[in-house]
């Protein structure tokens, strides 16, 4: 029987065991350098009278800290602070080779777990990025100052097309990567999500197969349930992205209508695609007449050097249809994508006019100002410097705290991190739990068609790392080590 002290590190009463206040006490030696590498652990007898508790909790704190990837055990020697634990990449994912229908559970809706998120104190699940981290008041004052220059954009529809001030903008930063996007090839759309609705209308029609990336973002898939469109999953690795070979396997049979895909820090894989592997599936695609439709909204989000291209670079004949957003980047609130239609620019352009018509004029110039006056670099290189040390703390808090087996990828841009737990572990039992104790996430399965990676989460590092954030990952890697040994009692 494990010794129990009741504490309360929040609103709710929680239990804790003294050997986990022991191993929280040795932790933070460790990480603060009291103890430091290589230096042996007090012996667990000596520790044992120190404290005053029995052997059993302290061995029982040394393997606590095992787990955590602290320390490790030297035979007829004790125990010695470890170097740092580097979790191992997940490997090239194996989803189904049919296509299926998509069909996401009521339950597991985004709609579902926002309203669930809004509920609880620590927020891993939404993609959303802290309102802290963006250019508000900067963006508010821009506002005011078009809206004074040009009052009467008030009271303007505007072109389908969107605004040439702002198409402008976009032409010019299109030359940052090595594009040559004219202002006439861009249509303005209401954020992301529509541009890519727009996109699949145009090239698809109910019952058609698209080509997606396995794991792959849930508002495709809310988009491709929606259309009656069915889903080809297709092997990607959380390092390189999608399997240009499986994708040229899976494209022979001409059943594939349209792909698409996230080159550049996908969500939720964080990947980002080799240039040469970009160029390959450009290619591939063209060569069997199929559309390509590229979601480059995490594009910018790169942590040092020169932002990635997109693969809309090596496209010579317009079938690639390259989306993007400011959504994620400076204002979410404003709602502007926009689109690079390619070959259907025309179809695009005629769905924008009857689906929406076109998008707010006066956000568009407030955009478009922004871009001119260099505001938006300066935001971005702080945005980019944010979003890579919140990733880093997130990174260093799984591997200390998430079981040993744990598989992580550490992506060079985004926000998103994709964990690998023991097959055994259930996340949507994991999530159950955590939603208990005000700590949410999203399940791995709600990024398959067909409902795989039951064992995987994506944790979202949207807000500055505080030790509440510390607390919510250690508690996470807690809850998933304590399905492990109810498993195997069972069996």
């Amino acid at each position: 029987m494990r010794e129990v002290h009741e504490i309360t590190d929040s609103p709710v009463q929680k239990k804790t065991t003294l050997y986990i206040q022991l191993a929280d006490e040795m932790a933070q030696a460790i990480l603060s350098g009291v103890l430091r590498v290589g230096e042996k652990m007090p012996s667990i007898r000596k520790l044992s009278g120190q404290r005053q508790l029995s052997l059993s909790t302290v061995m029982e704190a040394y393997r606590e800290l095992e787990d955590r990837g602290l320390i490790e055990a030297r035979p007829q020697s004790g125990f010695y602070v470890r170097q740092k634990r580097n979790l191992a990449t997940p490997e090239l994912t194996a989803p189904p080779k049919n296509p299926s229908h998509v069909f996401i559970d009521p339950l597991l809706t985004p709609a579902a777990l926002w309203r669930i998120n809004k509920e609880i104190s620590v927020d891993f699940g939404m993609a959303i990025l802290s309102p802290k981290l963006f250019p508000n008041q900067q963006m508010q004052r821009m506002l005011s100052q078009v809206s004074r220059q040009y009052p009467d954009l008030i009271s303007d529809y505007g072109e389908s097309q969107g605004d040439i001030e702002l198409r402008r903008q976009i032409s010019r930063r299109s030359l940052l990567w090595g594009g040559q996007v004219e202002a006439d090839e861009i249509i303005i759309t209401q954020g992301g999500i529509e541009a890519l609705n727009l996109c699949l209308r145009a090239v698809t029609k109910p019952g058609d197969v698209v080509a997606i990336e396995s794991p792959a973002y849930f508002g495709l898939l809310q988009i491709l349930e929606s259309f009656k469109l069915k889903a080809l999953e297709i092997p990607t690795h959380p390092k390189t992205g999608i399997s240009v070979e499986a994708l040229e396997f899976a494209t022979r049979n001409g059943e594939v209508k349209a792909c698409v895909l996230l080159p550049n820090f996908s969500n939720p894989l964080g990947s980002l695609m080799p240039d040469e592997n970009k160029q390959r599936v450009v290619k591939l695609l063209d060569e069997r007449n199929i559309p390509l439709i590229e979601d480059d909204i995490y594009g910018e989000f790169c942590y040092q050097g020169d932002r990635p291209k997109p693969a809309k670079v090596y496209d010579k004949t317009g079938n690639v249809m390259l989306i993007s957003s400011f959504t994620k980047i400076a204002a979410p609130g404003f709602r502007v994508g926009w689109v690079v239609a390619g070959k259907w620019h025309k179809q695009i352009e005629q769905l924008k006019f009857i689906n929406t018509y076109s998008t707010p004029v006066l956000l568009q110039r407030t955009i478009a100002k922004f871009l001119e006056t260099g505001g938006y670099d300066h935001h971005l290189r702080r945005l980019r410097k944010s979003c890579a040390e919140q990733v880093s703390y997130a990174v260093d808090a799984i591997q200390r705290y998430f079981p040993a087996d744990t598989r992580l990828n550490v992506p060079q841009g985004g926000y998103v991190l994709w964990v690998e737990l023991n097959s055994a572990i259930d996340t949507i039992t994991l999530l159950q739990d955590a939603l208990a104790e005000g700590i949410s996430f999203t399940p791995g399965s709600l990024f398959s068609p067909s409902h795989s990676y039951r064992n995987c989460l994506r944790v979202c590092c949207v807000e500055a790392w505080t030790t509440k954030h510390e607390k919510a990952i250690e508690r996470l890697g807690q809850l998933a080590r304590m399905q492990l040994p109810q498993l195997a009692l069972q069996t």
